[in-house]
């Protein structure tokens, strides 16, 4: 078989998105896929003392990347470097099956061992319901409180288990259904569609936030297409905007050192996965709720409410020398 060894390597980048478009990838998705190309290629550049132009895809021999990615994960973490590693992987064995290349050679390019998957709920049975009681009062002392928005961004999370770029999406639309039964359709990663079932009083929750809306943004038409969530200034909330209010919150609510390092907005998530877990959710109704791709991802809530530990650690025989003594 001829391979087209002599195409350039932005070239095949192209080629590679323009073949994925049919997978709808998000913007989000999309972005960092260019970003870890971008990354690893500027390194190549530097390593073989080539101009974008004079890089080809016959170039991208496993010494070549060992090299760059070496480089690369000098400066960033596992994660970033995993990630990269993936997106590279994908990109080659894109040229592989389009005959740009004979084989693959990230197989020979190490990457960092994927650290486990560990759930990072909110510290504390109560520290939820103490969240959301301090928003409603409006604890959060700004120049200009907004306790309408602060308790429908923390229910989103605690009560439907939104990620922030699903929160960001929901529109005035989002909630759907008859009086009673209403569901929040949700846009989820990797263009993942799903309906949450949400009781009567997130309706009220949302009602309450839009008339808030209308108070505050008078001019302004709020159509079934507007995004639901807002910044001060009436304009869809960004998502560094979106992160400081949930910290924020956390803070004004004397909360925040029962946040898991680097979880935030994240721990509401799974706050409300683990919640579901302990109350005898199974693994595949957290999968329906969360938008896991994996069925495994969700098994990890059920492992980590210990249950099946618990009741291991129980039948010690030791207790009831414990019982008899105590």
């Amino acid at each position: 078989m001829r391979y087209k060894i002599l195409m350039r390597v932005s070239e095949a980048q192209q080629a590679f998105f323009a073949a994925r478009r049919p997978r709808k990838d998000s913007p989000h998705t999309t972005d960092a896929y260019r970003r870890d190309l971008a990354g690893i290629t500027g390194l190549l550049l530097r390593e073989l003392d080539r101009s974008p132009d004079d890089l080809t895809v016959e170039m991208l021999t496993a010494q070549a990347l060992r090299n760059a990615f070496g480089a690369f994960a000098d400066t960033h973490a596992k994660s970033s470097v995993l990630r990269a590693w993936s997106t590279w992987n994908q990109f080659l064995t894109f040229c592989v099956s389009d005959g740009l290349l004979a084989g693959n050679p990230m197989g020979a390019v190490a990457r960092p061992k994927a650290p486990p998957l560990t759930p990072k709920p909110l510290r504390g049975e109560e520290t939820p319901e103490q969240l959301l009681a301090a928003a409603a009062d409006g604890s959060r002392r700004t120049r200009d409180p907004w306790p309408e928005r602060d308790v429908l961004v923390i229910a989103l999370g605690l009560v439907a288990g939104l990620r922030a770029a699903e929160m960001r999406a929901l529109t005035t639309r989002s909630l759907v259904g008859r009086q009673g039964e209403m569901r929040l359709h949700v846009h989820g990663k990797g263009s993942r569609d799903r309906s949450i079932p949400v009781q009567p009083i997130m309706e009220k929750i949302i009602e309450e936030y839009l008339a808030s809306c209308r108070r505050r943004f008078a001019q302004q038409r709020f159509g079934p297409s507007t995004p639901l969530l807002r910044d001060r200034a009436g304009e869809p909330i960004g998502r560094g905007a979106l992160e400081y209010l949930v910290k924020s919150c956390y803070r004004w609510a004397g909360l925040h050192d029962r946040v898991p390092v680097g979880a935030n907005l994240h721990a509401l998530r799974h706050t409300f996965a683990t919640r579901l877990a302990e109350d005898g959710a199974t693994a595949s109704e957290i999968m329906a709720l969360l938008g896991h791709a994996s069925l495994a991802t969700s098994q990890n809530y059920i492992e980590a409410t210990g249950r099946e530990q618990r009741a291991a650690a129980a039948s010690n025989r030791t207790y009831r020398a414990l019982d008899g003594i105590v």
